[in-house]
């Protein structure tokens, strides 16, 4: 099956900002913890390595989950395959 030209546009948006997202969940579920542990100060009254596991992370997770269905409900708009409510 051969894509037209809007097929392959859409689909290289929606790859690229898959991507970006992973990259950003990588850094913050991989990169930011293993170096929160070096970091010895108290954040609201907790340790910010604490801090930086239990909610930072959260945090950061829920706005990556609201960035892409806001971006996704865009492009499908864009592109003309918006679901209808």
């Amino acid at each position: 099956m051969q894509l037209s030209e809007a097929h392959q546009r859409y689909w290289q948006k929606n790859l690229r900002i898959t991507g970006i997202l992973l990259v950003i969940w990588f850094f913050v579920t991989f990169v930011v913890g293993f170096f929160a542990r070096d970091l010895n100060f108290n954040f609201f009254g907790w340790p910010f390595s604490f801090w930086v596991g239990a909610q930072g992370a959260l945090v950061v997770y829920v706005a990556i989950i609201g960035f892409y269905a806001r971006y996704m409900n865009r492009l499908d708009r864009e592109f003309g395959v918006a679901e209808e409510e």
